[in-house]
């Protein structure tokens, strides 16, 4: 574990930047956490919506056995204490778009209590602890830009269950901030508890900011919600750091209370001060029971877990794959997936790792393609890189096919046979192409028997060209070798 040492010079010295998440992320189910309303994603305002949702009188909710089962899996990825008993309490507040007049959520019981997440930044590690998950639902949204005088509301989002997950205060800058929100994104990825489309709303960060000088206690805290990305987060932590900076050193003092970032502006603004947990005088729900989870429960939830990306990237490198090839491959699960499939194909990891992140990775980008729909299968590629393993095609050739595969879909093989492309590993073909280059060459011949060791090199191109690329590279070597210093 390594400790941060990013500072920020004012005028009266150094400060130390204590940094906080409480990241909300939208469960992965087809209904919302207390009604049978759908979720999907982009539908018309208001078609989503259930009387419960709409709090109609005399709606019960009830709640969604896989939205809990949803966090509980959460909780488990992070080694996460697992609340057996939990309870819903409301948090009551007045806004146009929380139809209850009280949001359900778990201030006092969550569903999971304590664990960690470990995240590398400048090549170290360093853990930051989760206080808890806690599920809790959406309220809906205002929009403000379909009338000139007038706000509408849409209560599509209104009861999607959502996990709040809410880090110690352990992170010391932006750097670590962007480590954490990433590594927690992969995780829930993994995990399939949330899809991590930050873009859509469906997981977004509430940042909290404080500056000390090294060693002293805990500053005032500012809290900046709804940030949605994780270069926003870190833009956050940067910008309101600085500003409380500034206002500490000029005699101010840091009030708590809530901001907004304005991406445009690269800054963030006050919203209002921050209410206290009695401000929003939450109490037991007397409409739901107490949670009570069973070890039949647990034990199905820990046996649906994947393979993590921690476990997957140890996995690689005892493979023999370099740690930046391990972290690239296992950064997003689409990636890992494809390259299992890979490795289960029969490609060699090194080799295997080095063609996915350069090779695959650039064609995709420059295709504007994610991995998911690549036009060449994890069975074509370890096909293409068997062929370059057993000397059919060296790597200028596998390129090539590669490049055919791309456009056409075809196999390798199939390629290479109606191409023409197979390499050639023919003494006797490429000792009579050496002869002819020599041959032409007659003054260079001299220049390298009398110490131009560098031609060498020239020689192997002038040779290749004229087998087309066809020739074994390592067949031209030794045959070059023989003839240049024999």
């Amino acid at each position: 574990m390594t400790e941060s040492t990013y500072r920020i010079k004012g005028a009266t010295g150094e400060w130390e930047v204590v940094v906080g998440l409480e990241v909300h992320a939208q469960v992965t189910s087809n209904a919302k956490l207390f009604s049978g309303a759908a979720t999907e994603f982009g539908a018309e305002p208001n078609t989503q919506v259930s009387l419960v949702d709409a709090a109609m009188p005399g709606m019960l909710p009830v709640p969604n056995r896989e939205c809990i089962r949803q966090a509980v899996r959460t909780g488990m990825a992070i080694d996460a204490q697992i609340n057996k008993w939990s309870r819903f309490d409301r948090k009551n507040y007045f806004y146009a778009d929380l139809p209850q007049g009280y949001q359900i959520s778990q201030l006092y019981h969550p569903l999971v209590g304590e664990g960690e997440i470990e995240i590398e930044v400048d090549g170290g590690a360093k853990t930051i602890g989760v206080e808890r998950i806690h599920v809790e639902q959406d309220a809906g949204k205002l929009m403000h830009d379909q009338h000139p005088r007038l706000s509408y509301v849409d209560l599509n989002r209104s009861g999607v269950a959502l996990m709040e997950i809410v880090s110690k205060p352990d992170m010391r800058s932006p750097a670590e901030a962007g480590a954490y929100l990433s590594k927690l994104r992969s995780i829930l990825r993994y995990v399939g508890s949330c899809d991590g489309n930050m873009d859509q709303g469906s997981m977004r960060a509430d940042v909290n900011v404080s500056v000390r000088k090294p060693g002293e206690p805990f500053g005032t805290r500012t809290e900046t919600k709804n940030v949605n990305s994780v270069r926003f987060v870190m833009q956050t932590v940067e910008v309101e750091a600085l500003r409380q900076i500034d206002v500490l050193e000029s005699g101010g003092k840091i009030v708590q209370e809530t901001r907004l970032f304005d991406p445009d502006k690269g800054e963030t603004r006050s919203m209002r001060s921050k209410e206290d947990a009695h401000d929003y005088r939450y109490f037991p729900d007397p409409d739901l029971l107490p949670l009570e989870l069973d070890d039949a429960f647990l034990d199905e939830c820990r046996a649906s877990l994947p393979e993590l990306p921690d476990a997957k990237r140890a996995r690689y490198l005892a493979l023999g794959i370099t740690p930046y090839n391990a972290g690239v491959l296992t950064a997003e699960v689409e990636s890992a997936r494809y390259f299992d499939a890979l490795l289960e194909a029969g490609a060699k990891g090194p080799a295997a790792a080095n063609w996915v992140t350069s090779e695959l990775f650039g064609a995709l980008n420059r295709l504007g393609q994610d991995i998911e729909h690549s036009p060449v299968s994890p069975a074509q590629a370890a096909e293409l890189l068997g062929l370059v393993a057993e000397g059919t095609l060296s790597n200028t050739l596998a390129k090539q096919v590669f490049e055919i595969m791309l456009e056409t879909a075809d196999d390798p093989a199939k390629i290479v046979e109606e191409r023409g492309l197979k390499q050639t590993s023919d003494t006797g073909a490429i000792e009579a192409e050496i002869a002819k280059v020599l041959d032409a060459n007659a003054d260079k011949v001299a220049e390298y028997r009398s110490g131009k060791d560098k031609l060498f090199g020239f020689f192997v191109g002038q040779t290749m060209k004229a087998m087309a690329g066809k020739a074994n590279p390592g067949v031209v070597n030794d045959l070059l070798k023989k003839a240049l210093d024999g």
